[in-house]
């Protein structure tokens, strides 16, 4: 039998095994706690999802590769640590937050590592895999009945009410409410756009980023526009939220999305946008697992898609970066359960209905500023 050459970890010869691998690349530094092991994360390039992707260069940045899985730890920590050095978080305070999924999980997992107690607003449509995740960190669920949601059938409003009542009477309690925060966008800025800029420079032709509470899009849109201000940004919406103008209509996608227009989004920062139906996202989401081999969250899907479609506008040789928001693992008895997907009357596309229903996306355009 054929022996195997052993090497010692220095002699190994990477760059055959892995071309270029460079050991100088591979220099490992410890973080003082998780809030310090954020950003910085992978970015990969799509090869097999779309035809694009063998003339255009579709790039997508995994913020899921963050410790708790998702983009927001960045909101968490820049706020709580702002909160902190306001004055507005004391030691042995409380945090409360409305959220969905990802921004309740960032702060649990920052009030466990700073001792905080974190109480967060949720609703009927929170997956069980958040919930148990927050309660995993520590965190204490308080759920808005269904019968407050509001006439688009969305319960953010009544969240953010229910989170602002707590807030007024539990002592030391600070709500960042990530809606209607300024500080949100300087997250993104001050993390995410910084990464970007860093990476890439001016090399980019777009940034293809979700909308909700607008934190990302705009911090990343703000410091980028005023370094390169030929890069566009481009948002991607659900449709059934409001924020693109679009008409109400209930919608089960979390992530991305809202009932009522974010206080912190300038549209005129935008280049375009996107508004994916949700059935689109999800088939987008199944392909990117078994073609890409990445499993990632429901907005991927609509961002992805709306990427794909910019490439297809931009011709040969675009190179286009998809901001990836978190995992899939979270959405595995939701966007992954095909009794759940039936459930909702969603039916996946493939092949060459997949591809159609990219291409026939139609942008929604602004003015620029």
């Amino acid at each position: 039998m054929k022996q195997l050459t052993k090497y010692s970890p220095l002699e190994s010869p990477l760059e055959n095994i892995f071309p270029g691998a460079n050991h100088s690349q591979w220099q490992k530094t410890t973080a003082a706690d998780v809030t310090e092991a954020i950003g910085n994360v992978p970015i990969v390039k799509l090869k097999n999802i779309s035809p694009v992707c063998r003339v255009s260069e579709c790039l997508l940045k995994l913020e899921s590769c963050n410790p708790g899985g998702s983009i927001k730890e960045k909101n968490a920590v820049y706020l709580v640590t702002r909160a902190e050095e306001e004055g507005l978080l004391v030691p042995g305070g409380t945090i409360i937050e409305s959220s969905s999924g990802n921004f309740g999980v960032g702060l649990a997992m920052v009030g466990a590592v700073r001792g905080y107690r974190v109480m967060i607003v949720v609703d009927a449509k929170t997956p069980p895999p958040f919930r148990r995740m927050l309660k995993a960190y520590g965190a204490e669920l308080v759920d808005v009945p269904l019968h407050e949601a509001d006439e688009s059938g969305s319960m953010q409003k009544a969240r953010m009410k229910k989170a602002q009542e707590l807030a007024a009477i539990i002592p030391h309690a600070w709500y960042p409410c990530q809606h209607l925060n300024p500080l949100n966008t300087e997250a993104h800025s001050h993390y995410t756009a910084r990464e970007i800029a860093a990476h890439f420079g001016s090399d980019l032709d777009a940034v293809v980023v979700g909308v909700s509470t607008a934190g990302q899009i705009m911090g990343i849109a703000r410091y980028l526009r005023s370094q390169f201000p030929k890069i566009p940004i481009v948002g991607v919406d659900v449709l059934g939220s409001v924020i693109m103008g679009k008409p109400a209509k209930p919608y089960t996608m979390t992530g991305i999305g809202l009932s009522f227009f974010p206080p912190n989004l300038d549209l005129s920062l935008l280049d375009r946008a996107y508004v994916v139906p949700e059935d689109l996202a999800y088939s987008v989401c199944h392909i990117l697992a078994r073609r890409e081999g990445l499993l990632l969250g429901a907005s991927t899907g609509a961002i992805v898609a709306g990427g794909l479609h910019l490439a297809r506008e931009l011709g040969a040789g675009a190179r286009i970066l998809m901001i990836n928001p978190d995992r899939g693992d979270r959405y595995l008895e939701t966007v992954y359960d095909s009794d759940w997907l039936e459930r909702h009357g969603f039916t996946l596309k493939q092949g060459e209905h997949l591809d159609n229903a990219i291409s026939s996306l139609t942008p929604v355009y602004f003015e620029q500023c």
